[in-house]
């Protein structure tokens, strides 16, 4: 596996694991049934997208530096 590959692939594990960490937090607090961190999980997935599109790399909802992005490099350099 490249280094690109391995960084886009912990990149999205990482935010996976945060956003669905949030989501129970959330609902925990709220004091909601636990199949409301679902909703609230893809509520987080779609505003990090949002935020990522505006401040990371232009045109993608990666946090990735464009270097370390593999979509900047769509033919595998």
């Amino acid at each position: 596996m490249s280094k690109q590959l391995l960084l886009d692939l912990g990149e999205r594990a990482g935010w996976t694991g945060v956003q669905a960490a949030l989501g129970l937090v959330v609902v925990e607090l709220a004091d909601l049934p636990v199949w409301w961190a679902a909703p609230a999980a893809l509520a987080l997935s779609s505003a990090k997208g949002w935020v990522a599109g505006r401040l990371g790399r232009a045109g993608t909802a990666s946090t990735l530096s464009a270097t370390a992005d593999p979509a900047s490099h769509p033919w595998g350099v």
